[in-house]
């Protein structure tokens, strides 16, 4: 099965700790119909993950589910896959016990709310409606997944096999100039051994370590270098090689950075599907 990777891209992006890309948040409600599933702003006393009485067949409409979805992709997918059949690290929503248990979103919402850490799993600070929408996509894409036959869920490392290692090489080496920062003998030795599967790709087209750096020059002359620890339009904190972090106030300074990961996402816009599955064959030899 030949996955298209710019949909891996959208999933694996979520979690890392600069986004690429930026969904909209469609949280508005369609009119309550008889036996629709109230919201918390039409029932005020109701908070997702209480124990209150909720409608015993409530139903979801499909402009939650489709709220919900995005939101999933924001928040949830890196773990537990795009549809939620799971991902590198989270479970397969679509067989879990607790969904199938759930009804209003009294199980979901409270896990949502309050996490796994044991496993992993952060809180989550969403509204009452963002995680009810959550709610409606996780349920919608489990009876979707029980209509089905098959047993195939999730991104198997296989499915990324399908591209050609040599004419990878040749677009690393050539058009896609990725050696003007990466070398095979150099930082990406021995990168197929650390990753494998989807985070080896998501590496390849968004690396999650990736660390920007900068050179500043304060107003009396003073210059320093060293990696970005934190960056607002206000304030520019850097840690120097000798492991002492400065901070200034952008009006105090003058700063160049070079950011590797604005190269990752300007090939983005280059790359052709084959181009991505070929280097990333490549890369899946660099062991």
């Amino acid at each position: 099965m030949r996955l298209r990777s710019r949909n891996i891209l959208l999933a694996a992006a979520v979690a890392a700790p600069v986004m690429l890309f930026t969904f909209s948040r469609m949280t508005a409600q369609a009119p309550q119909t008889p036996g629709q599933r109230p919201t918390p702003a039409q029932r005020p006393s109701w908070t997702v993950g209480s124990q209150g009485p909720l409608p015993e067949h409530a139903k979801f409409t499909p402009l939650q589910a489709e709220s919900g979805g995005a939101l999933f992709i924001q928040n949830c997918a890196f773990c537990h896959g795009k549809d939620a059949g799971g991902g590198e690290t989270g479970p397969d929503l679509t067989r879990s016990k607790l969904v199938t248990g759930d009804k209003n979103g009294e199980a979901i919402g409270a896990v949502i709310r309050n996490g796994r850490l044991d496993k992993g799993m952060p809180r989550f600070s969403l509204s009452d409606t963002e995680i009810l929408n959550l709610v409606a996509f996780i349920h919608t894409q489990q009876d979707a997944s029980m209509s089905q036959s098959g047993n195939r869920r999730g991104v198997d490392e296989s499915d990324l096999h399908t591209g050609n290692a040599d004419a990878g090489k040749k677009y690393f080496e050539g058009p896609g100039g990725c050696t003007q920062c990466h070398s095979a003998t150099g930082d990406l030795a021995g990168i197929a051994s650390k990753f494998s599967g989807l985070r080896l790709e998501m590496q390849m087209l968004y690396p999650r370590d990736a660390k920007t750096k900068a050179t500043v020059k304060t107003k009396s002359g003073q210059t320093f270098a060293g990696t970005v620890e934190y960056e607002d339009e206000f304030t520019l904190g850097i840690r120097d090689s000798s492991g002492i972090y400065h901070s200034w106030p952008m009006t105090a300074i003058t700063a160049k950075l070079d950011k590797p990961v604005e190269a990752h996402v300007t090939a983005m816009s280059k790359y052709t599907d084959d181009d991505i599955h070929n280097v990333l064959a490549y890369i899946q030899t660099l062991k």
